[in-house]
């Protein structure tokens, strides 16, 4: 008899220390994930902070105000006005232009 309370009493030890710590330890760690997810969830909403939502207000404050008090430019140069309409060409026709496709490092061709 006491070598099958022996044999049960290994087994029992044995399902103890091998199945309730990690299923304590599983536990524990599904209760941190569940928390960092409600933790993540209430931070959420506020994206901006109030530091944020304050400098953005005084700015759009600052466009709306101050065309209204300073005074007005002068026209700029008109060699000055051509740097925009140089850059616009310049995009289109890079944007326009043919790529060699058989020269380009690509992995499926």
């Amino acid at each position: 008899m006491a070598s099958q309370f022996g044999a049960m009493d290994t087994r029992q030890r044995r399902n103890s220390v091998l199945v309730r710590p990690n299923a304590a330890k599983r536990h524990l760690q599904q209760q941190q994930q569940r928390a960092n997810v409600a933790d993540k969830k209430v931070a959420a909403p506020n994206y901006f902070g109030a530091e944020a939502f304050l400098v953005l207000a005084c700015l759009t404050v600052s466009l709306l105000i101050l065309p209204l008090v300073l005074p007005p430019l002068p026209p700029p140069q008109s060699l000055l006005l051509l740097l925009p309409v140089c850059l616009l060409i310049l995009l289109m026709v890079l944007a326009f232009m043919p790529t060699d496709v058989r020269s380009m490092a690509t992995s499926y061709l």
